[in-house]
């Protein structure tokens, strides 16, 4: 293989034993440093992890991977485990950072990890699982960490460094290997760059703002869908921010026809293949996909069956589909550039607020423009608002330097209590190996010990520490890793035991369930009305607690949104009737789903559990984890 200078500088870095982390943009060839470590490491007989954000990203490496290295690769997620003690074993980074912790001598063969996606360090809610992983790595093992967005990359190797005691390289590449156009669509014409963008409409803006909204020109999407056509520059992958507007769209676009009778029969034939291949025929989100798919025309988000999401992206990689409509996960290391990306807007909403997409956002999803060795250049078009969008804010997003990558610790009751069980009081000492740490002020520090003593504090008073050890209580709650509080109390008060399979099943289900705002109220039967009255005192007096201790956030309310859903699975009803007495989606419904197999699995491990509730537990996965749930099957059958 002929590789490029940076990977020719990242590889020899690693043949020298030095762990490294690269910056490279969307596309240029990270994955192939990763792929060297793995082969050398195959045949040295020696373990590699290798560890992605989320669950998608995991199965796609390890359906990659599993192409080339047959059966030295594995997978562990929490809700799929195959051949886990295989030489390469494929991870998310929370499932490897549980092991750490749990049971570091499970990587006593390991000689690299890798870590994709390692701008992940800041992500509100991920980030601290980064750190740990990190942080608790074993001295043997060394380190690829693999980004396209970390401005502050010598920060970070510097914490790194610190931390490990050996010198974290870093290796950054920053030209492209496809060059980008940036382009965008404003008063329903198209502009070739910002120069004249800001010629023929930013200097009148004021004259917009004279006249009403609605007399502006609308950005027609036809219009853009039609230049594109015309200048050859398709396929293209289409972001939007909502699954709602990506499917409108779609839907919208299908007087277009992108497709020859040849290249018709061709993807109709590959999709009917990938249905009866998923056992997904019948299946109506299918069907309704079906007009679009015979015009090369597609959409793709997370409120799709998992299974098919993967017959899209599959689709999608056979070159015949010419548009998609996706929203920004698609993204995240999932290997489908095209020649173009288009963006619907360029504000997103972002956990509690609107604002303009932050240069990282951009840049990971513009980067997906440019298909290596097929494409001499990429074209990232835009649709703009004047009146919502300054042009300097544009020029910033374009070419501006992406956020640096700041920690966002905020260390779990789980993660505290094995370092409790390891250090008892000197668990303190691990406070300054963090990011949070190496990047704050004296000030913030203080505050940050403060908070991890009142999580300790909150973890004596109720019991799950005495004597400078974990109690029973304890134990438990180290294995209940995002639920801690809520699932141990309800066990040691007795009421998760009486629990039948099913109503154990409810109950995981609401304190899983993430309510948008349309949904926090919910009109629960009698079933589900008793298992609130029984459940939520326990939970009310957690949150009690944490306010006293001034924690926050605080542990999880459960939300019984899905009750129903989990009843009518349990007796076997299909996704699809689901989805009728739901407000949910139905990938939504299967990733809840698979988040109560990865809980149970989690409970059954637990040692000292009674015979007659680990019987509980099995029936209760026995309910949930089948058919399209079973993300085993679902892995096992993409192969």
């Amino acid at each position: 293989m002929i590789y490029d200078y940076f990977q020719k500088q990242a590889i020899n870095l690693t043949e020298n034993g030095n762990s490294v982390i690269v910056c490279a943009p969307t596309g240029s060839g990270k994955t192939a440093i990763a792929e060297h470590i793995i082969k050398k490491c195959i045949s040295q007989d020696k373990g590699v992890i290798y560890t992605t954000p989320i669950k998608t990203l995991s199965n796609q490496k390890f359906r990659d991977f599993k192409k080339n290295y047959t059966n030295n690769i594995g997978i562990l997620t929490g809700d799929i485990s195959l051949t886990p003690y295989a030489k390469v074993l494929i991870m998310t980074t929370e499932i490897f950072r549980n092991t750490l912790l749990e049971n570091p001598d499970r990587f006593s063969n390991i000689s690299w990890v890798i870590f994709d996606e390692a701008h992940y360090l800041d992500d509100v809610e991920r980030g601290t699982v980064w750190e740990e992983a990190i942080i608790f790595c074993p001295p043997q093992i060394r380190i690829l960490a693999l980004s396209a967005t970390i401005p502050n990359v010598e920060q970070i190797a510097q914490w790194m460094t610190k931390v490990h005691k050996h010198n974290i390289h870093t290796v950054i590449e920053k030209k492209r290997p496809v060059p980008l156009k940036h382009k965008f669509i404003c008063t329903n014409k198209i502009f070739l760059n910002t120069s004249q963008l800001k010629k023929s409409v930013y200097t009148h803006l004021n004259n917009f703002k004279k006249i009403k909204h609605s007399q502006i020109p609308a950005n027609k999407v036809s219009t853009l869908i039609a230049h594109l056509q015309k200048n050859d520059e398709l396929p293209a992958i289409y972001f939007a921010f909502s699954r709602k507007r990506c499917e409108e769209l779609a839907l919208k676009t299908a007087n277009f026809n992108f497709l020859n009778n040849r290249e018709r029969e061709k993807l109709l034939n590959l999709f009917k293949n990938l249905l009866i291949k998923f056992n997904l025929e019948q299946e109506p989100s299918a069907n309704k996909l079906l007009p679009l798919i015979s015009k090369g025309i597609a959409y793709h988000h997370a409120g799709l069956l998992p299974s098919l999401k993967e017959v899209i992206e599959q689709l999608f990689t056979s070159r015949l589909v010419k548009l998609i409509f996706t929203t920004e996960t698609f993204a995240l290391g999932i290997n489908m550039p095209a020649r173009s990306v288009i963006f619907d807007e360029l504000r997103k909403f972002y956990g509690y607020y609107y604002a303009n997409l932050r240069c990282r956002d951009y840049c990971q999803m513009a980067g997906r423009a440019g298909r290596r060795g097929i494409d001499k250049q990429g074209f990232v078009y835009s649709r703009i608002n004047p009146l919502h969008l300054k042009i300097n804010d544009l020029q910033k997003m374009i070419s501006g330097q992406p956020e640096p990558v700041k920690s966002q610790f905020n260390i779990s009751y789980a993660s505290l209590l094995h370092l409790y069980k390891k250090w008892q009081q000197h668990l303190y000492d691990i406070y300054p190996l963090t990011l949070h740490y190496f990047q704050s002020t004296k000030k913030t520090r203080k505050n940050a010990l403060k908070y991890i003593h009142a999580k300790i504090s909150l973890l004596e008073k109720n019991n799950y520490l005495a004597n400078n050890h974990l109690t029973s209580k304890g134990e438990f709650a180290a294995q209940t890793y995002g639920y801690e509080l809520p699932i141990t109390e309800l066990f040691s008060s007795g009421k998760l035991e009486k629990l039948s399979s099913l109503n154990l099943n409810i109950v995981l289900c609401a304190l899983v369930f993430e309510p948008r705002k349309k949904q926090l109220h919910f009109k629960l039967n009698a079933n589900i009305l008793k298992i609130h009255h029984a459940i939520m005192p326990t939970i009310e007096t957690i949150i009690k607690e944490e306010k006293k201790f001034k924690i926050y956030p605080f542990s999880k309310k459960p939300y019984f949104n899905l009750a129903q859903a989990v009843e009518l699975w349990a007796n076997g009803e299909d996704i699809a009737k689901i989805k009728e007495i739901s407000s949910v989606d139905e990938g939504g419904v299967v990733r809840y789903f698979r988040m109560i197999i990865q809980i149970l699995r989690q409970l059954h491990k637990i040692p000292f559990i009674s015979p007659q509730f680990k019987q509980t537990i099995s029936n209760s996965l026995d309910m949930i984890n089948h058919d399209e749930v079973d993300a085993e099957k679902q892995l096992r059958e993409g192969l």
